[in-house]
């Protein structure tokens, strides 16, 4: 690959990384207000999610920037233990909700966010991993499936938010967070095993 058409991919990948962490900013603000007024644990679950997406564009816009194998496994490790702490934030948050009977109240604004979030984490994540491809970066295509991730979580977390709503199913909430932290540990296992 020439000089030229490796600087516009690292162009296009820094483009994606600060459009996800700019996403992720303004997301934790909107999920923090949805989470305390429905007293969602799922929604404050996503929200550290958006807060553990803004350490992995960070630490891949970090790895972008320099060189070295060295440098992308730290880069990967970092990721990986971010998703193992919301992985047990979310187990014992989502156990305490069933198991005392919690009832979450109902969330318009965390329904029209993970809807809004859905989207746009799929189309970003869809631009890194091409452009991962393209420069043969782990770190990138990593964090892109990360991105998928979340575009997949906040499908999950929306169908919770939407079946409490609709039908009064006030499990569904802490139930969608269990999806959470499924995804969450199948990401630390391929980090750590060195799947990427």
């Amino acid at each position: 690959m020439d000089a030229t058409t490796r600087t516009a991919l690292l162009r296009r990948g820094f483009a994606l990384e600060y459009t996800t962490l700019a996403w992720n900013v303004v997301g934790i603000v909107v999920l923090a207000l949805a989470a305390i007024s429905a007293k969602s644990v799922v929604l404050a679950g996503f929200g550290l999610d958006s807060l553990i997406e803004i350490g992995a564009s960070t630490v891949v816009i970090w790895e972008l920037s320099g060189t070295g194998e060295d440098r992308q496994r730290r880069a990967l490790k970092l990721i990986g233990v971010g998703f193992g702490l919301l992985a047990v934030y979310l187990m014992v948050q989502s156990t305490w909700a069933l198991a005392t009977g919690y009832h979450p109240r109902h969330s318009p604004l965390g329904i029209a966010w993970t809807a809004i979030t859905a989207v746009v984490m799929f189309a970003l994540a869809a631009g890194k991993a091409r452009t991962g491809a393209a420069l043969d970066n782990p770190v990138l295509k990593t964090e892109g499936r990360v991105t998928l991730i979340d575009g997949l979580l906040a499908a999950a977390v929306l169908l919770g938010l939407v079946l409490n709503a609709a039908v009064g199913w006030w499990w569904a909430d802490p139930a969608a967070g269990y999806v959470l932290v499924y995804y969450a540990i199948r990401e630390v296992r391929e980090i750590f095993s060195g799947e990427h």
